[in-house]
């Protein structure tokens, strides 16, 4: 694992282009503390920090083929790099390394970009033609490993974080309303957006040339749920045979390292599910898993984590997170993040990934992905039910249906059937639409764009605008099919798997990895009936059948409960950090001007006079502070590298063209 950056055009001398990208690479060090390099040539810089995790030898990067015509930077794992090694090999490759950049590498030379779909990984990479003088940029399926790039006059910047851009000359800073609108609104900006101005991210499973000042961006591979083309028509025997062959090979292939390997254990199904898959695969007492815990009971899990490590007999560690580490972490979270964030979830999963820092592991295997393959989110319960109570809108009785979904929500449980419909009814009939299964939660969030100075799109106009794209791809897919689409292309990879998975990880210079995310498994889930996934209000129906008998059965059929983090509560306490209290005050909302400071004051003087916050105006808490911490961090105070923060990088190759 590793971040990598660079640059195409000239900056002038070889010394000034290699110190810009010493600046760029520092940055980023975090993402690959164990080694650095750089390759230098008049139209081409690009570098790595490494995060050594195969071959820890000889895997040094940028790396080059045996021809010296393909230089490349990757970050990320091939898993199936084994087996490509052996097919290339055949092709007459001659291999100097024993890691996976280079088996991509050749992989690229061999097979253009059709490699990509040979691919078993989570990758961001580029590579350098020296004598097309051309660019190739890749990001792995579902955008697991980040990838920015902008332009600077003639010059193409890259990075695996925003930050890294940033210290090339010259380049703009300033966040950017309209994805901010989208971000307060979807929870995330819409690819190939970001929360900055003229900041684009390499969309998941999407590759881009640049040659001859031109970019060409293309899509290898989309998701399809639910399709009666690849339907699977077996029993739910067989389909959880199935899933299970596909998820041992998956766990297999990302046990693939040259150092220890861990796994977080939640207490949910689906983390339990992979430890004991890796269980099955390691010797015991090898194991060593890992934890969050919280001194609130609200959102503790800890008597589930228990029950699975007494079975598993792992090695076993926990953090606790208290409302003060949430208050004083978060302005970290954030810088990591590089966007707005609604809830504080992020934060406990940065320390989560520092304990397995302290304890010397570098990889940990979570349960990520499971949700949305496998239909496991109350939203997608929502929806069913949304759609039941819509077949007879006046019903007193179905609505009440919904306040079973949340029993962890305070708020609602408290609810009657009143106002279970004001709550719950927003465009309850609007059925046909493709989006229908999350235009609920966009209502609620779109929300805190009210209080933006600058609103220049309304809901209906931001909501409509995705509704056109998306129509034509959704159209034939089933209800649920189209509620997974978009929970896994906009949801997960936008905030998920970056706010709470990549970035948090990799602050820590801990690497994630995800085997519910095998494409393989993937591609089998979205074959799968609707009903194996979801049935009435029982989600996960089919990991649920396959596993009933080997782990827990509380951990099993125990109710689904989001992984949560305190919202405002704790940034709200009398004695809390002066940072906060400056980032709310009238003057930086002035200073920032993203917010109106009387919408901000009114939400701070309903929430002071509540002791039950509703989750909108909580969320709308965080977003605001989130938002000035990333305009003060990124645009009013941000500093370049002074140059004892400066990490020489080792000259790994200098081309003279």
């Amino acid at each position: 694992m590793c971040g990598i950056a660079g640059f195409f055009g000239n900056i002038g001398e070889e010394k000034y282009s290699h110190s810009v990208l010493n600046k760029m690479l520092s940055r980023i060090r975090h993402r690959g503390p164990d080694e650095s390099g750089v390759f230098l040539s008049p139209l081409m810089s690009m570098g790595s920090v490494r995060l050594s995790i195969i071959d820890l030898a000889s895997g040094q990067q940028p790396l080059c083929d045996d021809t010296g015509r393909y230089w490349i930077a990757f970050n990320g794992e091939i898993f199936n790099y084994r087996e490509l090694r052996i097919e290339l090999e055949k092709l007459g490759c001659n291999f100097r390394t024993n890691s996976d950049t280079e088996v991509l590498l050749f992989a690229f030379r061999e097979y253009g970009t059709d490699c990509l779909n040979k691919l078993n990984g989570q990758f961001a990479f580029a590579v350098w033609d020296t004598l097309e003088k051309r660019l190739f940029l890749a990001r792995d399926r579902v955008g697991i490993r980040p990838l920015f790039y902008t332009f600077s006059g003639e010059h193409l910047v890259f990075g695996s974080e925003i930050k890294a851009l940033f210290e090339f000359p010259g380049l703009h800073r300033k966040l950017d309303e309209f994805s901010l609108q989208q971000v307060f609104t979807f929870w995330t900006s819409l690819s190939p957006r970001t929360a900055f101005e003229k900041v684009n991210e390499l969309p998941p499973a999407h590759f881009m040339i640049f040659e001859n000042g031109h970019v060409k961006l293309k899509r290898y591979w989309t998701p399809v749920f639910s399709s009666t083309e690849n339907s699977f028509k077996g029993t739910m025997n067989e389909a959880g045979e199935e899933l299970e062959s596909l998820l041992n090979d998956s766990v297999a292939l990302r046990l693939r390292a040259d150092v220890p390997v861990g796994a977080y254990l939640s207490g949910g199904l689906d983390s339990s599910v992979i430890a004991l898959l890796i269980r099955n695969q390691v010797p015991e007492g090898l194991l060593e898993t890992f934890s969050i815990g919280f001194s609130d009971a609200e959102y503790d899990e800890g008597s589930y984590q228990d029950k699975m490590v007494e079975l598993l007999k792992t090695r076993h560690h926990r953090a606790y997170c208290s409302q003060d580490d949430i208050v004083n972490g978060f302005p970290e979270a954030v810088w990591h993040a590089e966007m707005p964030l609604l809830r504080t979830a992020p934060l406990p999963m940065k320390q989560l990934s520092g304990l397995v820092r302290q304890n010397n592991i570098k990889v940990v295997m979570t349960g990520e992905g499971a949700d949305e393959m496998l239909g496991g989110y109350n939203i997608f319960k929502e929806m069913e039910i949304r759609r039941f109570w819509a077949r007879n809108p006046d019903s007193v009785i179905r609505p009440l249906l919904l306040g079973r979904l949340y029993p962890y929500l305070p708020q609602l449980r408290k609810m009657g059937p009143n106002a279970l419909k004001m709550f719950f009814g927003y465009r309850l009939q609007d059925t046909d639409s493709v989006l229908y299964s999350h235009l609920l939660r966009w209502n609620n969030t779109s929300k805190i764009r009210k209080m933006m100075r600058n609103n220049s799109s309304g809901n209906q106009q931001m909501i409509g605008h995705l509704e056109q794209i998306l129509t034509p791809v959704l159209e034939r897919q089933s209800d649920l099919g189209k509620a997974q689409f978009i929970e896994s292309e906009i949801f997960m990879s936008g905030y998920l798997l970056s706010s709470q998975g990549d970035r948090m990880a990799m602050s820590n210079s801990v690497e994630g990895r995800y085997p519910f995310l095998d494409h393989r498994v993937m591609e089998f889930c979205h074959s799968l009936p609707d009903d194996f996934k979801l049935r009435g209000l029982k989600e996960k129906v089919l990991l649920k059948h396959q596993f009933k008998n080997r782990l827990p059965d509380d951990v099993v059929n125990r109710a689904k409960q989001a992984y949560r983090a305190p919202l405002a509560t704790p940034f709200l306490r009398s004695g809390t950090s002066g940072y906060v209290s400056e980032l709310l005050s009238a003057d930086i909302c002035k200073a920032a001007g993203i917010f109106d400071e009387k919408a901000v004051e009114m939400l701070l003087t309903r929430l002071r006079k509540s002791n039950n916050y509703s989750e909108v105006d909580q969320m709308a808490f965080v977003a605001v502070l989130s938002t000035h911490l990333l305009w003060k961090q990124f645009v009013d105070e941000f500093k370049p590298l002074s140059p004892e923060e400066i990490r020489e990088a080792e000259v790994r190759g200098v081309i003279k063209v």
